[in-house]
């Protein structure tokens, strides 16, 4: 991490000619502009920055979306304000010479926060919290998985599941030799990631062939979607420079393990001192735990397509795939959708639910207006579950798809409550958006199927 102080010495002697000044869409993706670093430090220090605002409505191919009221043409596509965050400024330490720094964004001569930008509706729910007199400490485990083909090439082979060869050629879960094979990328991301205010914990070879898993530490809820966002992105940039690529598609093969992005949550007292999961006792878990838990699960359905933004994402939920397929709870059980773990200090909720293609700040919004409306409600959660989950047979589901999900948050009366209606239009239209291009679409696997046969 850097203070605007130690970037203007290092842009002096040249260590930093650069500073990408950045946002994540609604996707979760980065965007914005690389910046000069002395016109940085003349002009966007104290002015900030403008990008269009359409930026927020168009969808993965940049296409012009119709529909938002946020942006349209109507409105003429105007800008929206960039200002920085000085909490967040970091070398970025695998691009050469180069600084990052994420950004709010405002709009209007009133300089009103922009509520549908992925980071404000984040601080937004951060916020009712903190009138709670509660913060929430959370991190998030982001699989992938790694291959010898660059984006170039899995591009010019369509990205065919058959020609695409991932970095394993056999199951490698904690396999120390297999995860050998590809250190020299995995490495890398350690280090880079670590020198750049994303401190790694460990990495480790996951389920499937060529698949891995990085974590790093815990950390307040915004600093943590930071993290996801810039480790995500880094990743990719990282696999450019070395020829290779990665993908954090929930499911990027019919007959191999999705990629989650598990995500856990404990709440602390203002000061953070001291986790109000835990009775102090030791004895049990407290009433803030059963509440947040409680209302975590109420609105599981409602938040999913936070957790599982597209069509492809809901094909990650299969039975005995280590991705949850019920909505229960049970303690250090991997089969259930809500897994507690952890005690005193440590003790959490882990939620199995998300996959590694979840935009990290829209997760943990729902989340935290989920687990709020919990312990304002004072929702019990169910009892807990013992056993096989994917097996009990009377326990609510996992939306089936992008469809049915985005229809239970259409009608949460919760989330439009802690969101606002505008914020939810918004995204009911995003999430419709990707269900109609993915219902419109002819795929391969039609054409092998219906070409000659059908």
């Amino acid at each position: 991490m850097l203070t605007l102080d130690e970037l203007r010495e290092q842009v002096r002697t040249g260590e930093v000619d650069t500073v990408l000044v950045c946002f994540p869409d609604l996707y979760g993706r980065l965007v914005g502009k690389r910046v000069t670093g002395s016109f940085f430090l003349e002009e966007t220090v104290g002015a900030g920055m403008h990008a269009c605002d359409y930026l927020l409505t168009v969808d993965m191919e940049m296409d012009v979306v119709d529909g938002y009221a946020f942006a349209n043409w109507h409105r003429g596509y105007g800008d929206v304000h960039c200002v920085p965050d000085w909490s967040t400024l970091r070398r970025a330490d695998w691009l050469e010479r180069s600084a990052l720094v994420f950004c709010d964004l405002q709009r209007g001569p009133d300089h009103e926060p922009v509520a549908v930008a992925p980071r404000t509706l984040l601080t937004a729910q951060i916020e009712r919290l903190a009138e709670a007199g509660l913060q929430a400490r959370c991190a998030t485990e982001l699989e992938y998985y790694l291959f010898h083909d660059s984006y170039d090439e899995a591009r010019k082979k369509k990205y065919d599941d058959e020609e695409l060869q991932t970095w394993g050629a056999y199951i490698e879960d904690y396999h120390l030799l297999a995860a050998t094979k590809a250190e020299g990328y995995h490495g890398a991301v350690r280090r880079h990631m670590s020198a750049s205010g994303v401190p790694v914990e460990s990495s480790k070879g996951e389920w499937a062939p060529g698949q891995h898993e990085i974590n790093f530490r815990y950390s307040e809820a915004l600093e943590m979607a930071d993290r996801a966002a810039l480790f995500k992105h880094g990743c990719k940039e990282i696999a450019i420079q070395q020829d290779c690529s990665v993908t954090f598609m929930a499911k990027w093969h019919t007959d191999l393990a999705g990629s989650s992005a598990h995500l856990h949550v404990s709440l602390w007292d203002a000061e953070g001192r001291t986790n109000l999961f835990a009775n102090g006792d030791g004895s049990s878990e407290s009433e803030t735990f059963r509440h947040f838990l409680g209302g975590w699960m109420a609105h599981a359905r409602a938040i999913a397509p936070f957790y599982a933004p597209y069509p492809n994402s809901y094909k990650r939920y299969v039975y005995q795939s280590w991705a949850p397929t019920a909505i229960a709870w049970s303690r250090d059980n991997r089969t259930a959708g809500f897994r507690v773990v952890g005690s005193g200090d440590s003790l959490r909720i882990e939620s199995r639910i998300p996959g590694a293609d979840a935009n990290p700040y829209l997760a943990l919004a729902a989340t935290l207006a989920a687990g709020l409306d919990g312990i304002r409600q004072h929702t019990e959660p169910p009892a807990e579950f013992v056993g096989d989950a994917y097996e009990g047979a009377d326990l609510t589901r996992v939306p089936a798809n992008l469809a049915e999900a985005t229809a239970e948050l259409a009608n949460s009366a919760m989330l439009r409550d802690a969101f606002g209606e505008d914020v939810i239009e918004h995204y009911v239209h995003f999430f419709q958006t990707e269900q109609r291009k993915a219902d419109q679409a002819v795929t391969s696997w039609e054409r092998a199927r219906y070409f000659e046969r059908g």
